[in-house]
């Protein structure tokens, strides 16, 4: 049973979202501004921005979890693995 409030990344395991490191990349060209990452991302990596336009706000957020990519109506959105978070 999922605790309520508890943030899952059904792409990987909970070991690697703390490990890795995630990039953002938005192609503005094909973006036409509809809310739905910034509505849909758990940890506000992407937040609303100027005209209502996605707005990046840290990729260090980012946990890879791919809702934003994956609803993404204009297939604007691209997330990579960019390397590993050093545990501090």
């Amino acid at each position: 049973m999922k605790r309520r409030g508890t943030l899952r990344c059904p792409s990987f395991s909970e070991e690697e979202v703390m490990t890795k490191k995630f990039s953002i990349e938005i192609d503005f060209k094909l973006c036409k501004s509809c809310g739905i990452c910034y509505w849909v991302c758990p940890t506000h990596a992407i937040v609303k921005g100027e005209l209502e336009a996605p707005k990046i706000e840290s990729n260090e957020k980012c946990i890879g979890c791919m809702q934003c990519a994956n609803l993404c109506p204009d297939f604007a959105i691209n997330i990579r693995q960019a390397g590993v978070r050093v545990p501090s």
